[in-house]
Order: C-alpha cells, then sequence, then structure tokens
C-alpha cells in the first residue's frame, strides 16, 4: 500500500467528519471542545456496550431459551 494514498484517504475522512459535524465553521477552541466532547462520548458508549451488551445477550438467550422450552442448563 502506498502511504501517501493512505495519509490522502485518512485527510479526506477527516475533511467529511468536518463537513457533516458543520465543526469546520468553529472558531479553533471550539473545534478542540467539540473533538473532545465527541470523542469522549464515544468512548462511553463503546465500553458500555463492550461492557453491559454481552450480559444482556446471555439474559435474553435464557429467558427465550425457557420460554420455548429448553432445558435449563443445571437440569441435565
Amino acid at each position: 500500500m502506498d502511504v501517501k494514498r493512505v495519509k490522502d484517504y485518512l485527510y479526506w475522512l477527516y475533511y467529511q467528519y468536518l463537513l457533516v459535524t458543520c465543526s469546520y465553521v468553529l472558531e479553533p477552541w471550539e473545534q478542540s471542545m467539540f473533538h473532545t466532547i465527541t470523542v469522549t462520548v464515544l468512548a462511553m458508549v463503546v465500553y458500555t456496550a463492550y461492557v453491559f451488551v454481552p450480559i444482556h445477550v446471555r439474559l435474553a438467550l435464557q429467558f427465550f431459551s425457557q420460554i420455548f422450552g429448553s432445558q435449563p442448563e443445571g437440569a441435565v
């Protein structure tokens, strides 16, 4: 892979991000605050999904297996 092409693609993605969020019209200190808040919220969503989604999926599978008549794991 060409390093220059990857670098240009990343710049293009960042430019698209600026256009979609309309943050290109903000002053530099406002952009900094906006990006900080955006990254923080994104990190919290990823962490929450990583920690709590598997637990809820496991509980949902147990619930539906009991409803549809499968034997519980401890009954074997």
